[in-house]
């Protein structure tokens, strides 16, 4: 049978898709995410199953989102499963979460991410983190590093900004390409993300918290006085208390904050993109 085939189903590339098979790392997983009977869990791409029965077993009933027709037909006539599943066919990327979650269940969100869309997916489920309790995700070790690094590290940059100020994020376990079929070319590992209740120092507007980490982490070998010089002037960086011959990755989360705070109360003057000549084309009459 092909390396790319477990349980009759034929991994498809496309949807990044690797399935776990080692009962034991299955055992660990199911431990950290740690499900309850009357919570309110949503497993995003159950694949095969691999978590989703010994969550049902646990918990009773769950929400999950696939994409992959086949794998969700599979999921509908599951002998077991189905009965306990409700099954929403659509991509996680597009999914409004906030349809699921009520004041008295907040969302436990829990998934194996597809390694190729894990980053867009994170962001967009950030957007829900007023409603979310906790998520568990198994990712490309290198992302979890990236979201967990701190300053004057090469592994800090946009997503360990943006996911730490709004998320406590905490690496639980590595896991290698063995315990998946097909087996990835890269390191595996779980994080577990606990969106903050409160946030001690908020930024005035999470946008321009993104704008300042995209300037700065585009050219991460640069001086911040060379990237954000369309955004701040060496003098108002010096007048905020922060050293311009810095690059990005030595600052701290509290002075991005005070950068995305500035541009919000001082917006920079973009020039105009400048228009493009259309030319008339010509045509030819019938």
């Amino acid at each position: 049978m092909s390396s790319k085939a477990h349980l009759g189903h034929h991994a498809k590339k496309r949807f990044g898709q690797n399935f776990l098979h080692n009962d034991a790392i299955i055992s660990s997983i199911v431990d950290a995410i740690n499900p309850e009977p009357n919570e309110n869990l949503i497993e995003i791409g159950p694949g095969l199953g691999a978590l989703t029965e010994p969550v049902i077993e646990r918990a009773g009933k769950l929400s999950v989102v696939e994409l992959d027709r086949d794998l969700a037909h599979r999921l509908r006539h599951h002998p077991f499963l189905a009965p306990h599943l409700t099954i929403y066919e659509i991509d996680a990327l597009k999914f409004d979460f906030a349809e699921l979650s009520s004041d008295e269940k907040p969302l436990r969100i829990f998934g194996n991410l597809p390694y190729n869309i894990s980053t867009p997916l994170i962001f967009h489920l950030l957007t829900f983190k007023d409603k979310v309790q906790d998520m568990h995700f198994m990712l490309q070790k290198e992302v979890v590093e990236r979201m967990a690094a701190g300053p004057d590290c090469k592994t800090y940059g946009r997503l360990s900004i943006m996911t730490q100020y709004q998320c406590q994020v905490i690496p639980v376990m590595e896991i290698g390409p063995e315990a998946f079929k097909p087996a990835p070319k890269v390191d595996s590992a779980i994080v577990r993300l606990i969106p903050h209740k409160e946030i001690a120092n908020p930024v005035k507007d999470l946008n321009a918290l993104n704008t300042v980490c995209l300037t700065a982490f585009n050219q991460r070998r640069k001086t911040i006085r060379n990237s954000f010089k369309k955004l701040i002037s060496v003098e108002q960086l010096v007048s905020l208390g922060v050293d311009p011959t810095l690059r990005p990755e030595n600052l701290s989360i509290d002075e991005y904050i005070k950068l995305a705070n500035f541009i919000v109360d001082n917006p920079p003057e973009l020039p105009e993109p400048k228009s493009k000549k259309r030319t008339a084309k010509k045509t030819q009459s019938d």
